[in-house]
């Protein structure tokens, strides 16, 4: 999350797709990219705007970020972000028969929903990776930037968490899908994690209460089981009252040496109490800061505050996911949050450089809460995303090449800080407009399904079947039957609900 966040730029979120070329861990400050090549005033991975530079995007808090970047702007800068959430909400709405609010709609959240096969590193950081293919609309492509973390590592080999889950019970809650899966899912979890994590639970509703202080599982995990028992739904969603009273407990609790995080389970519909946005993220900014305390946050619920649970896990230095079934909720609690405990990458960000002479104009899909000030890449003091094992991100750009052009066309860096010496490190990765698939449905299958998944995001978005924002695009359902051949082809049933997911939006748009 960037000092300068503004709606119309990028963040690649840490979680699902990361900017990736198979590189491993760069040194300080240093990149694997030939520099060679950029006569034609490209900027290279160490070029300074200087004062009047034009680093931060143009467009305001509330502009469409459908509007491509003027020339000569031809560097895009943004955090990491692996937030998955508003994919999960958008199917859940379908299979209810509704089509989602274009708002809740974030393409990059789509897109890093899927898994990805990018090279991974052997150690923390990043590998980078950039390919991309044409669409059937002249001189447009779609380029992927792709980074991803080494492999998940086993259990034993990981720091200890201290996990402060914060849970609301008010009245909403009872409704099933919510509070009955965070307490199947917090039972299981239980069971799972190490004798040296340690766990608090804290509840609120018209008031928060800390119901168990930070415990080591060793010898008191039915304290924890019995704790669970005891939840059951009452009254308003005071959400101030559960953020300041979980950031205290696990504060109280901290543990030196240890992930020390904060779970919020909530449908984050806030009714009573604080609920001013802004005082609530700053007081989570404040811990964060001072303590180094993350935020993972978990939506449940067919009316789910989407916008405020993104903001609170954005200013966390975290991320947001969402569940609706026992399946989703038991993958998250008992397989996502004990296996990527650990971190790889402290404050990462990324930037993509587009050479002037190839590419006139371009267009990162999705992201509009993401962006850093182009300056502030290579300032360490402003804040990027946070990043564990096992993940990947992916950002996707709409690219227009000028005619004929040749040679040279993006150059992608990541820049992170050790998680434990927060020593900067540097990898990139560059791609010639020779490397572009001739077509993106003759490109690999998982490429094929990073650009599905943003077109489906598009069409989402635009409330209409109007021709899409996004080069290339179709109507639904015609896009909806290549989703079909990808699950076939990749055998992933993630894939397959994706194809599902389409079919239904096609079938409430008329789009078939």
């Amino acid at each position: 999350m960037g000092r300068h966040r503004i709606r119309g730029a990028l963040a690649l979120g840490a979680a699902a797709g990361l900017l990736l070329t198979g590189c491993g861990a760069g040194d300080s400050g240093g990149s694997s990219a030939d520099n060679s090549g950029y006569d034609s005033g490209f900027p290279a991975p160490g070029y300074d705007r200087g004062s009047g530079g034009t680093g931060e995007q143009k467009n305001g808090d509330d502009a469409d970020s459908r509007e491509f970047e003027p020339a000569p702007d031809h560097l895009s800068t943004f955090a990491l972000d692996v937030d998955t959430a508003s994919y999960g909400y958008a199917r859940r709405t379908l299979a209810e028969g509704r089509l989602p609010d274009p708002s809740t709609v974030r393409p990059e959240e789509f897109v890093n929903s899927f898994r990805q096969d990018y090279d991974r590193p052997d150690g923390d950081g990043f590998t980078v990776t950039v390919d991309g293919a044409r669409t059937d609309r002249e001189d447009w492509s779609l380029v992927r930037v792709g980074l991803a973390t080494r492999p998940s590592a086993d259990s034993g080999e990981r720091p200890p968490a201290a996990l402060t889950f914060v849970i609301d019970i008010s009245g909403s809650m009872a409704e099933p899908g919510r509070l009955d899966l965070a307490k199947d899912s917090l039972d299981v979890m239980t069971d799972r994690l190490r004798d040296d994590d340690s766990v608090a639970l804290v509840t609120f509703s018209d008031e928060a209460e800390t119901v168990l202080p930070m415990t080591r599982l060793g010898g008191n995990r039915d304290d924890v089981h019995d704790a669970v028992a005891t939840l059951e739904p009452t009254d308003s969603t005071n959400l101030g009252a559960g953020v300041e009273t979980g950031y205290e407990t696990a504060e109280e609790g901290l543990r030196e040496g240890a992930t020390n995080r904060v779970v919020l389970i909530s449908d984050a519909l806030a009714n009573t109490g604080d609920t001013d946005a802004d005082s609530i993220l700053e007081r989570i900014a404040s811990e964060r800061r001072e303590h180094g305390i993350t935020l993972f946050g978990v939506g449940v619920g067919s009316d789910y505050g989407d916008a405020l649970m993104e903001r609170l896990a954005d200013k966390g230095d975290g991320h947001t996911t969402y569940v609706s079934t026992p399946e989703q909720a038991r993958e998250v609690f008992c397989e996502d949050l004990p296996r990527n405990i650990d971190l790889t990458a402290r404050d990462a960000k990324a930037q993509v450089a587009f050479d002037r002479a190839t590419v006139s104009d371009f267009r990162l899909i999705g992201y509009d809460n993401r962006a850093v000030a182009d300056d502030d890449f290579r300032d360490d003091s402003v804040d990027g995303g946070e990043v564990g094992p096992g993940h990947t991100v992916t950002a996707l750009y709409a690219v227009h090449t000028r005619p004929g052009a040749k040679g040279h066309l993006a150059t992608a860096s990541v820049r992170w800080l050790d998680p434990g010496s927060r020593a900067p490190h540097e990898e990139s990765g560059a791609l010639e407009t020779g490397s572009l698939q001739d077509s993106v449905w003759s490109a690999s299958p998982r490429f094929q399904v990073t650009a599905t998944a943003a077109y489906f995001a598009d069409a989402l978005r635009s409330g209409d079947d109007r021709w899409s924002a996004l080069p290339g695009s179709g109507r639904l359902g015609e896009l909806a039957d290549r989703a079909d051949e990808l699950a076939s082809t990749t055998e992933d049933e993630e894939v397959r609900h994706l194809a599902d997911a389409i079919h239904r939006a096609s079938d409430l748009t008329g789009q078939d």
